[in-house]
């Protein structure tokens, strides 16, 4: 069960309203690396979490709080839309050019939505959910969420050195401070689990002595003549979870040409792909 309060997580305001600048946030909303993903992504991670309640409680908090982010974001996009042309004379009036496209307005913020904010990126595209991952193991799950705390950050980051509203740099730099904190929060879930040894590789319940070990921490190279990969960390030294010894080699091909069946009758092949086989089946 969840509650709401009218009342904003942190203080949205706009001194300059700026219609191009809402197209721009609506990434932060609907785009991959926005709030819409992370907040859908936690539900569905803590709705689905099994073992230590802990974990379960922890994503359904940020979860919670990733709504007040997007309320936030959609009063900004509403705030900077207030002033938008709603009639196209009015635009191509004052200059033909920028009329053409409305200064950069995204239309559907116009034409949909009334001068608001959608759930939808910065080029009207809606948020469909595919970038949403909830495995139900939860060092992947928080592995993830380390990665989309990470690439929301940059976002935020340039959204912040894109605009010169004090209002809107002022809100940008809560959300990027979260931004930390949420980073840190994964990281520090999996230290309290046991860290990257303990965790690594994920799932660690699989019997490591089962997988071809050989691979297991060989850096592959594919370079033509035959040539050694590029070294680094990754290469050689012992491997980040404790359990093996980095090295590296050129790969080799260890399979045979895959030889594959003619094509079954009735299966809309031409006749030329068909082996004799098959063709004396087709006449007898």
């Amino acid at each position: 069960m969840y509650f709401n309060d009218p009342r904003l997580q942190y203080p949205v305001r706009v001194d300059r309203p700026n219609p191009a600048f809402a197209r721009a946030l609506q990434q932060a909303i609907g785009g991959v690396e926005g709030e819409i993903r992370v907040c859908m992504q936690y539900f569905f991670q803590g709705w689905g979490a099994r073992g230590p309640k802990k974990y379960r409680d922890m994503l359904l908090t940020t979860a919670t709080e990733e709504i007040g982010h997007i309320e936030m974001l959609a009063t900004a996009v509403a705030l900077n839309l207030e002033n938008a042309p709603i009639s196209l004379q009015e635009e191509i009036a004052a200059d033909p050019i920028a009329g053409s496209v409305l200064s950069g307005v995204n239309m559907k913020n116009i034409l949909s939505s009334g001068l608001n904010a959608m759930p939808v990126d910065s080029d009207g595209i809606p948020f469909d959910m595919s970038h949403i991952y909830a495995s139900g193991n939860i060092a992947a799950d928080l592995t993830a969420n380390i990665a989309a705390e990470s690439t929301g950050r940059v976002l935020a980051v340039r959204l912040h050195n894109m605009t010169d509203d004090p209002g809107m740099k002022d809100m940008l730099q809560f959300l990027i401070a979260r931004d930390t904190m949420h980073q840190n929060q994964w990281m520090a879930a999996l230290e309290d689990m046991g860290g990257v040894q303990e965790n690594f590789p994920i799932p660690n319940s699989h019997p490591q002595s089962e997988e071809k070990s050989e691979f297991a921490y060989t850096y592959l190279g594919f370079d033509r003549a035959g040539a050694p990969p590029v070294q680094g960390r990754w290469s050689e030294g012992p491997s980040i979870d404790g359990k093996g010894v980095f090295s590296s080699a050129p790969s080799e091909p260890m399979g045979e040409e895959p030889m594959l069946s003619p094509p079954r009758m009735g299966g809309g092949a031409q006749s030329g792909q068909m082996g004799a086989k098959s063709l004396i089946d087709k006449i007898f």
